[in-house]
């Protein structure tokens, strides 16, 4: 057996391979090129074995390898620091480390996203993405009405431009109406692809009757988390949505450590959202909004409802079952029977996005 640890970059990669003994029996960099690589892993014939961390562009790598009879493990970035730590760090190190530390069993290993998912997900952190342009043109546009103290003047949705404004300020006002319909062209054509693809979901039908839930919101659960399965409990899947704190102890000293970055930031973001949903629209997670926020603040308040929801979503999905309401209790009002809820529950595979036919897109749609 080989061991390859590939220290990927944009334009070439740095790969080292170890045999079973762990001594180096090949170290090369390489074009990102196919072909190259591919010419690389056969010069050592035998069962192969490989290793990359899990930087931003691992998918072509991967498809590759896997065509081919290789396996590929993606190594998570943050835990392998603390594993390999080296004063001297080059790309010859970093693969040598990653072959090695591959040999003895030892790599923390990042998800792999499905492959059939994988555009869906794109696309859907794409829309986040254009969501908080258009909402930065919005931004900007109230800042200027504040700066010449007429901002009840700058009707977004009217495409006001007042008379009285300098010509440079026009101009610059009618280039941020200009950006927000292309904006919301751009976001509404993500929209319209996503929806016959991803609505037919049993899972998907599934998310968006639990309140607070919409269309989009479901989308991104259900992209992000690809595969409730992979988590063992509900505190695992609220720890990775960012929902729970830290914590920073030491000796008899107990603190939370807040502003933790590890789990998904578009999952916080998602029930984030929906937790401000269900307080406005659900007496009782308004009560339990209330209730702690009287101890609390309105942030940690409204994370206590969001990890509620979390909760909640991972147990519909994990036991494919319909939400029954807030912890055993029913609801004092069920969503409207309406698209995107669809009256007949679709055959779609559970866990499995649907790819609808041009025709038949065009229907859903």
């Amino acid at each position: 057996m080989f061991y390859t640890g590939i220290d990927l970059h944009k334009d070439n990669c740095f790969m080292t391979t170890v045999d079973a003994k762990g001594e180096i029996v090949k170290q090369e960099r390489l074009r990102n090129d196919p072909a190259i690589i591919l010419a690389y892993c056969d010069s050592l014939p035998g069962p192969h074995k490989t290793v990359v961390e899990c930087t931003a562009g691992w998918y072509w790598l991967n498809d590759l390898l896997e065509a081919h009879g290789i396996e590929l493990i993606l190594a998570h970035a943050k835990y392998l620091k603390a594993i390999s730590y080296a004063k001297v760090k080059t790309d010859k190190v970093d693969s040598e480390t990653l072959a090695k530390l591959l040999r003895l069993d030892s790599i923390p290993e990042a998800h792999k996203i499905r492959r059939d998912i994988r555009d869906l997900r794109d696309v859907m952190r794409a829309r986040l993405r254009l969501v908080q342009k258009r909402t930065s043109c919005r931004v900007s546009i109230h800042n200027l009405g504040r700066k010449l103290n007429c901002d009840d003047q700058f009707v977004i949705d009217k495409r006001t431009i007042p008379a009285n404004l300098p010509a440079a300020y026009q101009l610059h006002l009618r280039n941020l109406y200009e950006q927000i319909d292309l904006l919301d062209t751009q976001i509404l054509g993500l929209e319209h692809f996503l929806q016959p693809v991803l609505i037919p979901n049993d899972d998907i039908q599934r998310l968006v009757w639990i309140p607070g839930i919409g269309k989009t919101t479901a989308f991104t659960i259900y992209l992000e988390a690809d595969g409730i399965e992979r988590f063992i409990s509900d505190k695992h899947f609220v720890s990775y949505c960012r929902l729970v704190p830290g914590a920073k102890n030491s000796n008899m000293s107990l603190r939370h450590k807040s502003g933790c970055k590890d789990g998904n930031k578009y999952l916080k973001i998602a029930f984030t959202d929906m937790a401000v949903h269900a307080i406005q629209y659900y007496p009782e997670y308004r009560r339990l909004y209330q209730k702690i926020r009287r101890r609390a603040n309105e942030p940690i308040a409204r994370t206590v409802v969001a990890k509620e929801l979390a909760r909640i979503v991972y147990h519909v999905l994990k036991n494919k079952s319909e939400y029954r309401g807030l912890k055993g209790q029913p609801i004092s009002h069920q969503k409207a029977n309406s698209y995107p809820r669809l009256k007949r529950r679709s055959l779609a595979t559970p866990g499995k996005p649907v790819r609808l036919t041009d025709e038949s897109s065009a229907s859903a749609a």
